[in-house]
């Protein structure tokens, strides 16, 4: 596969075969210090038995599902890209990872902050840096609907530039400082990555 950035070749060919629909995005933010899952399930139509990828930088790809089928991560991935092939006219792709926190302001930016010593996150989804928190057809003339859903410590405040939802207390998490909560955000209209 080509390197981390898209040719202009690239995004053309997507743009000639492909249409997104809408993504399903669920991170859970509790997993560790330097990394977090990331699910996404990506509905798309191409032109049926064409051949692209979708980006993805990621430290682990432990699924990846297309239209039912089970690809092998180990010869698709290769930590910057997904490799499809044999599309069909309508597709759903799943895409199982372990993305990486960043402190550069790329992808999702994690900092403990030295006064107060507690933790922030946050996103800018500059281009092309939402590839670094899922999978995700990374050009602007692909837009599509996103829905979030989030899983994070309860005490935290998790916002998007949708209407922040009630969160949802975690089964079996206890109103302690360790419980967990998860947050739906609804879908936008349609905008680019």
């Amino acid at each position: 596969m080509p390197g981390d950035n898209l040719t202009r070749v690239e995004t053309q060919d997507s743009k000639s075969h492909v249409d997104v629909s809408s993504y399903d995005v669920a991170l859970d933010l509790t997993t560790g210090e330097e990394t977090f899952a990331s699910t996404t399930t990506v509905t798309f139509s191409a032109k049926a038995g064409a051949s692209t990828f979708i980006d993805a930088f990621t430290r682990t790809v432990h699924a990846v599902t297309l239209n039912g089928r089970s690809l092998d991560p180990a010869v698709v991935s290769d930590g910057v890209r997904i490799l499809l092939d044999d599309l069909a006219e309508q597709n759903v792709l799943v895409v199982v990872a372990d993305a990486e926190y960043t402190n550069t302001g790329e992808g999702l930016h994690r900092f403990v902050d030295p006064v107060d010593g507690e933790l922030y996150l946050y996103s800018q989804f500059e281009v092309p840096d939402s590839r670094r928190m899922f999978a995700v057809f990374e050009q602007p003339d692909l837009k599509a609907s996103f829905q979030f859903t989030v899983t994070a410590p309860a005490a935290w405040q998790v916002v998007s530039n949708s209407p922040t939802p009630t969160p949802v207390a975690k089964k079996g998490s206890t109103g302690s400082a360790d419980s967990v909560a998860t947050w739906a955000f609804e879908a936008p209209p349609r905008i680019s990555s």
